[in-house]
């Protein structure tokens, strides 16, 4: 039985597409045209460069590799509910610069309009056989065509398989979020923030450095303030030795000498020897006395050092006459009671040696 409806490649197609396959070059067929052969269903002729009698041409929806035959093209057009009011009995090809490349007829079929009380969407596909494949581009634009149902629905299951082995490797993952620091011992890099935790806060929340200051700010107002101030003494005290302390003080040897413990207490008068001795007062008043043998019969000043200096000064010093001649044989007189060394003077002439007491009292 011979073929009552088929399609067939034009001549200048057939030229076109051996000249690409030799070339290795690409045919690329674009357009769809469909036609009504002016009331008469027309016989396809290689020889025809346009169709019968044309009543619309528009992109392809989709242009792909028949899966069930690797030598045959499949090409489909979406012709919308509002595009119609005509009979479709012939099917034309287009290549990007307007050649006819294939010609096919089909069975009659009416394409309503909605101002007519009835509309379609009417998908047209026509299967073209060829020698290659390879030589045909089999790429359409998008954002001209129509998708069919068919394409939508396999288009869906594709996506889906897809996400959902996406979603299954995601949960399989140990670490899915490699962009981000992980939830155990994290590392944060740039200005990581956290919310402010109340002041009163005594918990594991995470402290930020608004809270720190806040702390700082209330320890200092609250307690800080209440200390004792800096004393300027303790101040310039701090690194000085002993003697740069004693010194600063303006204490004396007396000081380091612990003058007033231990051995310097309050002596027993018996048993003092010549020499120096000193002892303190419960007042805090330090006496220094010792006797003194002058062999000097001459009448002159004599300088009578103490043991050690006087921390702020002596206020009293007597000498008194203790030898062999009965009475005061003579009294110092006293112009510079300073720490260390006092200046006296005698008026008398002592008769032989005589051994002099002497007393000082200071603080």
């Amino acid at each position: 039985m011979t073929a009552k409806f088929f399609a067939i490649l034009t001549s200048q197609g057939a030229a076109l597409l051996a000249n690409a396959t030799a070339l290795g070059t690409k045919l690329n067929i674009t357009q769809m045209a469909v036609g009504d052969g002016n009331g008469t269903l027309p016989t396809p002729d290689a020889m025809q460069t346009k169709l019968v009698n044309q009543k619309r041409i528009a992109p392809l929806n989709m242009l792909s590799v028949d899966a069930n035959n690797t030598s045959q093209i499949i090409a489909e057009q979406v012709i919308p509910e509002n595009e119609g009011g005509f009979w479709i009995r012939e099917i034309g090809l287009y290549d990007d610069n307007g050649v006819l490349i294939a010609v096919a007829n089909c069975p009659e079929t009416y394409k309503p309009q909605l101002q007519e009380g009835s509309g379609r969407t009417q998908t047209i596909r026509m299967v073209l056989i060829v020698s290659s494949t390879a030589a045909v581009t089999l790429k359409i634009d998008p954002s001209v065509v129509l998708a069919t149902r068919q394409y939508v629905d396999n288009a869906f299951i594709e996506v889906k398989a897809y996400a959902d082995n996406l979603l299954k490797q995601h949960i399989a993952a140990s670490n899915p979020h490699t962009q981000y620091a992980p939830i155990a011992s994290p590392v944060f890099t740039g200005t990581p923030k956290a919310p402010t935790a109340a002041q009163a806060s005594n918990d594991t929340q995470l402290a930020n450095t608004a809270f720190v200051q806040a702390a700082i700010a209330a320890l200092v107002s609250g307690e800080l303030a209440k200390k004792q101030p800096l004393d300027k003494t303790l101040t310039e005290l701090s690194g000085k030795n002993v003697a740069a302390i004693l010194e600063y003080l303006g204490l004396g040897t007396a000081a380091a000498k612990n003058v007033g413990t231990g051995v310097n207490q309050i002596p027993d008068m018996s048993a003092f020897t010549s020499g120096a001795n000193w002892f303190m007062l419960p007042g805090g008043f330090i006496v220094q006395f010792f006797t003194a043998l002058m062999a000097d019969t001459s009448a002159a000043t004599k300088v009578v050092s103490f043991p050690f200096a006087f921390p702020n000064g002596a206020i009293s010093v007597v000498a008194t006459h203790n030898g062999s001649q009965p009475g005061i044989a003579g009294i110092f007189g006293i112009n510079n009671l300073s720490k260390t060394t006092f200046q006296s003077y005698t008026s008398v002439t002592p008769q032989g040696s005589i051994g002099a007491f002497i007393i000082a009292v200071g603080h």
